[in-house]
């Protein structure tokens, strides 16, 4: 009798995995069925936050459910990424990554709780962002050879926001400052939309920022902006010379924008995520918008979840060397 018993509990058990293993597919390709939260992992108002704001107000007409951004701010942008990370592998929680936080923060966070290029599904890129250099509208110097010369002499007296370790804004100035070899002070923010308003307030000097975030304040005149840090100038700012026309060709660094999901997210769920981002980057209102805020819009070869695979890697490899030295000096 007990025997018996065993063999229909084993059998029970059997056909419950069996069943659950039916459900997932199923479930997959019936997605979504309800809102998803977008996890962005700084405040709102920054870049990232703009980003996906605009690219999720696209995506939710293609899958017919509503996008909820949450802004889980802290560490560079790593607690946001972390919680995503923990999330159900369903395809309901996702997250704007970027260059600082599944690739700079590698070599940043000892600790770091997620491995980037393991513990995520990518979904696809979503844009680039340069990094431009930037200062208070009151900064005395006219033009970038003068700002390298006046920040190498008064090194010591300056502060740099940014959005905390790991950020694009710390990864960018950490670059610069290893190029200049000098070490100045930075001011952490909670986002790149409160170092922004202290550069707009003049509590602070400089920063390095993303394109996206400073294109509103230079056009007003609130903010100098010194250079673009790509080979060509960016047509959101065309009177702002690259970094190699205005005389620092070795600083050349562009961040990015994308999107992300927990490992194990089934790929049907992705490959419904990935068109509807392929679908709002083809849209001329979107296209508009980012092109306007300067970003660099991905060409279709660069908007898989391949090609983002890709990327995570060769940033990782790319960042590591470089803020691994810049903390050591």
């Amino acid at each position: 009798m007990k025997l018996l018993k065993r063999m229909l509990a084993t059998c029970g058990l059997s056909v419950l995995a069996a069943a659950g293993a039916m459900v997932g597919p199923t479930q997959a390709q019936d997605y979504p069925t309800r809102n998803i939260t977008m996890i962005v992992p700084f405040a709102a108002g920054g870049p990232t936050d703009v980003i996906a704001r605009i690219i999720t107000s696209h995506m939710q007409q293609t899958l017919g459910q509503t996008f909820i951004i949450e802004n889980v701010v802290g560490a560079g942008g790593t607690t946001g990424s972390t919680r995503a990370m923990r999330a159900t592998p369903d395809g309901y929680t996702v997250v704007m990554g970027h260059m600082g936080t599944h690739a700079a923060s590698v070599a940043l966070y000892p600790n770091l709780a997620y491995k980037p290029d393991v513990d995520f599904a990518p979904i696809g890129l979503v844009a680039g962002t340069p990094i431009i250099i930037l200062a208070r509208k009151d900064f005395p110097p006219k033009d970038l050879k003068e700002f390298v010369t006046y920040i190498k002499a008064n090194n010591d007296k300056l502060n740099v926001a940014h959005a905390g370790v790991g950020s694009v804004a710390h990864s960018s100035f950490s670059l610069l400052s290893s190029v200049l070899d000098i070490k100045p002070t930075g001011v952490p923010f909670n986002g790149t939309g409160p170092a922004m308003n202290a550069l707009v307030g003049g509590q602070v000097d400089y920063m390095c920022d993303q394109i996206v975030n400073a294109v509103p304040q230079v056009k007003a005149g609130t903010i100098k902006a010194y250079a673009v840090a790509t080979p060509e100038r960016n047509p959101s700012l065309p009177d702002v010379p690259t970094t190699t026309e205005a005389g620092l060709p070795a600083f050349q660094v562009q961040a990015w924008n994308a999107i992300f999901a927990p490992k194990d997210t089934p790929a049907p769920v992705v490959a419904k995520l990935n068109a509807a981002l392929v679908k709002a980057l083809d849209d001329e209102g979107v296209r508009k918008r980012l092109l306007e805020l300067g970003s660099v819009i991905p060409k279709p070869a660069e908007r898989t979840p391949e090609a983002l695979t890709a990327l995570v890697k060769s940033e990782i490899a790319r960042w590591t060397p470089v803020l691994k030295a810049s903390a050591k000096n």
